[in-house]
């Protein structure tokens, strides 16, 4: 009579190039994500990945700086990607959408998006400063898109440019302080875009043209003709305790 069976183990499968490569990407995206640049050794990404420090170096032969800027890169590919979203819909609502997993990133990488965004880490170079500027472009651009905007005069630009900048601050601050919720942050910062454009209208015939358009899409009791709504009551509104 034969005894029980013994467990099934799986078989080993090593890792083709690509996958252990991908692997320790990976594995140095989740160290850089919860700590400054400057705090991870590839002994520590060699220890979670499970894996010899001469492995490391074997994939990664510029060491840190090199595993630290594919670590980056593959960063700012996702982040550069919040805002591709569907072109259906309201202006505001596809930018809600883009700014839920755009906050929703900031909340995952916490530490390593302050280092990011934040600058002054030993392992900053132009090659890593140039992959953040290129995330901001992209994101930039990719509001413009929604815009039907192509080629986008100088006020339009530096106003979704800056509107960039105020998401990036945004998101620093409620990293810092913590006091702000994703979903309330995000409503702040699609308002915060409209005022922007009904300021920036004033002075420029193009971002007058892009907010009639995106306001022809909102319904009628939608963000664009609350935001104007509210900004009118607090204008007109009765000052007290002068």
């Amino acid at each position: 009579m034969s005894g029980p069976h013994p467990p099934h183990v799986p078989a080993y499968r090593r890792l083709t190039v690509d996958e252990r490569r991908a692997q320790l990407i990976a594995t140095a995206l989740r160290l850089f994500s919860r700590n400054a640049p400057e705090e991870v050794s590839l002994d520590d990404v060699a220890q979670l990945a499970e894996v010899s420090r001469p492995l490391v170096y074997r994939y990664f032969p510029g060491g840190k700086q090199q595993l630290y800027e594919a670590a980056l890169q593959q960063a700012a590919e996702r982040l550069s990607a919040c805002f591709d979203v569907p072109a259906e819909g309201p202006l505001s609502e596809r930018l809600g959408y883009g700014l839920d997993r755009y906050l929703a990133f900031v909340r995952e990488h916490g530490e390593g998006f302050s280092a990011l965004l934040r600058g002054g880490s030993v392992v900053e170079t132009a090659h890593t400063t140039a992959i953040v500027d290129g995330v901001r472009r992209a994101a930039a651009q990719a509001v413009l898109g929604h815009m039907d905007v192509s080629r986008p005069g100088p006020w339009l630009r530096v106003a979704v440019r800056a509107w960039i900048s105020s998401v990036e601050a945004m998101s620093l601050i409620s990293l810092d302080e913590g006091e702000l919720g994703l979903a309330e942050l995000r409503d702040y910062l699609v308002d915060l875009l409209v005022g922007q454009l009904v300021v920036t209208s004033a002075h420029d015939r193009q971002t007058a043209r892009v907010l009639r358009s995106a306001a022809a899409l909102e319904p009628p009791d939608g963000r664009v003709a609350t935001l104007l709504e509210r900004a009118a009551h607090a204008v007109a509104a009765e000052p007290t305790g002068a």
